[in-house]
């Protein structure tokens, strides 16, 4: 029989490690997993064909004999305006973008795999005899924040996120699959209620109409996974919606309730770095600092090299949607914030523009075309605007 005290020694382990929460779920095939196949099978998944993966239907596929799922959550959350405080290319003089939270900072990957690198090894301490322990950040077969639900972490809230009823949902899962046979934190009727009521501001927020109904997401017209996953160019429909966005989106979690009162985190690494090259861009210290990945300035996204895109996002998750990838995105944040920007701004973007379009890349030339017919829309309907005879 498992002795609960050896899960409360796990928890209190991993909160001493840094982690903002930790439990432990039983390593079974949740009724959640069996639905993935009918989600899969409505092409929802778009291009992420890691989610086909069969050994995502139970744990016992992923590590043979696993009893026991520990699971670990990091808040990232910081005290930074969010995008539904800044309207979206509201500088008129310089276009700005939108990075979503968690890829400010360090990659979450290695903030979170070091910590539980460390609590893997303090398990091989605590227990004697044999047993087998994986631990993953998002990187294998397995659904964490089902397992984090059943682990008594929070809810899968309408906006399919983990919800946390005290530290909202910008919180990093990782998890450790485990043949030790652990007590589970929550029995299985005694699971964090649903506390999403009759609330839907995540699913009218949503730019481009990805919540389909309550807890149900079309992947495939998620801001996210345009901005990040999908490797062609992004549907001509849809880019109007995806706005000064290029590098995820955060707009289902700013509009939540449980978000507006969730504490800030105290990491320096989830804190935005600096844009590389800014001090230089600037003219000044003072200046520099405020180009970082909160809010960026698109011309200096737009002016980076390949080169630059290595070293400038060495140790960061935008480096999962290449180089190739945040042009691309940075275009059609462009070609939407044309409409607010003023005439020099708007004329100095299309010449940028103009170049990126000359991009042997496709999908960045198909973009940057993009916008710039956008542009010559907003410039001529500004000529037909002026009075005949008014010098321009």
């Amino acid at each position: 029989m498992p002795d609960m005290q050896d899960t409360e020694w796990v928890t209190e382990r991993a909160r001493a490690l840094g982690f903002d929460l930790c439990g432990i779920a039983p390593a079974e095939a949740f009724s959640e997993l069996a639905r993935l196949s009918e989600w899969l099978e409505r092409g929802f998944a778009g291009e992420m064909r890691y989610l086909r993966d069969p050994r995502r239907r139970d744990p016992a596929n992923v590590l043979s004999a696993a009893k026991s799922v520990i699971v670990c959550a990091l808040n990232y959350n910081t005290d930074r305006p969010s995008s539904a405080d800044i309207p979206a290319g509201s500088n008129e003089d310089a276009p700005r973008g939108w990075i979503s939270r968690y890829a400010w900072g360090e990659d979450y990957h290695g903030a979170l795999g070091r910590k539980l690198e460390r609590l893997t090894g303090a398990l091989r301490e605590r227990f004697s005899g044999s047993f087998a322990a994986r631990w993953y950040v998002d990187t294998g077969p397995v659904h964490e924040r089902v397992f984090a639900h059943h682990a008594g972490l929070g809810w899968l809230g309408k906006n399919t996120l983990l919800i946390n009823e005290t530290l909202g949902s910008f919180l990093f899962l990782g998890v450790i699959l485990t043949t030790l046979e652990l007590a589970p934190s929550r029995r299985a009727g005694d699971l964090p209620a649903d506390l999403c009521g009759n609330c839907r501001l995540c699913l009218d927020a949503c730019p481009t109409g990805a919540l389909v109904e309550p807890y149900l997401m079309d992947a495939r017209r998620c801001i996210s996974y345009l901005t990040i996953e999908l490797r062609g160019s992004i549907p001509e429909e849809l880019r109007a919606a995806v706005g000064n966005h290029v590098f995820g989106c955060d707009v289902c979690q700013d509009v939540c309730p449980w978000n507006r009162r969730a504490p800030w985190s105290t990491i320096p690494a989830f804190e935005p770095r600096t844009l590389p090259g800014a001090e230089t861009r600037t003219g000044s210290i003072e200046t520099a600092a405020e180009e970082t990945l909160w809010n960026p300035p698109l011309e200096s996204l737009a002016s980076i090299s390949e080169a630059g895109f290595s070293r400038a996002f060495q140790g960061s998750a935008i480096r999962r949607a290449k180089w190739r990838g945040l042009l691309r995105n940075v275009c059609v944040a462009l070609g939407n914030s044309a409409a607010r920007l003023a005439p020099a701004a708007r004329r100095r973007v299309a010449a940028l523009l103009h170049r990126l379009a000359d991009s042997p890349e496709e999908s960045v030339s198909d973009c940057a075309h993009w916008a710039m017919r956008r542009i010559a829309a907003i410039e001529g309907a500004s000529r037909a605007a002026v009075p005949p005879g008014t010098a321009l």
